[in-house]
């Protein structure tokens, strides 16, 4: 039984020992330009010293702790066993350490009650007191969480946070000509040039998807006033740059010009209420056709 205090004994000095030393150290005046350390500075490595000391002063208080345990398990299932110890709080947590787990599952009565249902009986046991009071916890929190967040409204809910959350990010994001979250100003092209130059590069690199006549295949339907991304064409000029990765739509940009981008949305929109053959079933939110006045 001195042994495990001998040790606990001289752990903590050693651990004073050297908090102390380091300490002194650390107020001693420097009379040369203190040299850059290519690793951890001395306050980080008196930090990583002392966690790791601490480490060490817990594993072996732990050990004591268990020794003790098994060595006086004898007397301490003695202790437990007398009547005014056996049904307080505190000893029921000695009974943990003799290993009676009744704190944790409750009282076994095995008591009948004086009814019984098809053959069921039912016993007039204890609930397991973990369950209990995580029970009682969850009213608990539950009542606060009521009263703070829509009570008191100091607590953000769920859209609000987003919001916030959303306006924190924008904050990290370029607000450059390249913000994915910058939604452009432009006005749909209706010359006739634009228009058959977006129909050129529609046919090229959208037909696959979209279909010829933007009835729909593995994408959208174009021709209808249902958009899944929205239908106006600066939206519509967002999907195509930067894509929909998430549903397979690649981004353009770097592929086309800004210019060309502009000039295939419009003439997207210009396909609006064409009703081609084999259209595909409508897709998203119905929104107000938006397309440009010229014709091809």
């Amino acid at each position: 039984m001195l042994a495990p205090a001998k040790t606990t004994r001289l752990a903590l000095l050693t651990a004073a020992s050297l908090l102390l030393r380091g300490v002194a150290h650390a107020q001693t005046p420097e009379t040369t330009a203190p040299a850059k350390a290519a690793g951890m500075n001395q306050q980080e490595l008196l930090f990583w010293l002392l966690l790791g000391l601490l480490g060490v002063l817990l594993l072996t208080l732990l050990s004591v702790g268990i020794t003790i345990v098994v060595q006086m398990k004898t007397q301490l299932r003695q202790l437990y066993d007398l009547p005014t110890v056996h049904g307080t709080w505190s000893g029921k947590v000695l009974g943990l350490l003799v290993g009676d787990a009744t704190l944790v599952r409750g009282e076994y009565k095995d008591e009948l009650l004086d009814h019984n249902y098809d053959g069921i009986h039912e016993f007039d046991n204890d609930l397991p007191p973990w369950w209990k009071y995580g029970f009682y916890f969850t009213i608990v929190f539950g009542l606060v969480y009521v009263g703070y967040y829509h009570l008191t409204t100091k607590g953000q809910l769920q859209a609000a946070e987003y919001e916030t959350e959303m306006r924190q990010a924008a904050l990290l994001v370029s607000a450059g000509a390249d913000d994915p979250t910058k939604l452009t100003t432009y006005q749909a092209l209706a010359t006739a040039a634009d228009l058959s130059s977006g129909k050129s590069i529609y046919t090229t690199n959208c037909a696959p998807c979209h279909g010829a006549n933007a009835e729909g295949k593995v994408g959208p339907n174009l021709t209808d006033e249902f958009w899944l991304h929205g239908g106006e064409v600066n939206h519509v000029y967002k999907t195509i740059k930067y894509g929909i990765p998430s549903k397979g739509m690649v981004a353009w940009k770097g592929k086309l010009s800004g210019k060309q981008i502009l000039q295939v949305a419009s003439y997207a929109l210009s396909l609006q209420g064409s009703k081609p053959a084999n259209a595909k079933e409508p897709q998203g939110e119905k929104e107000a056709p938006n397309k440009p006045v010229a014709k091809l």
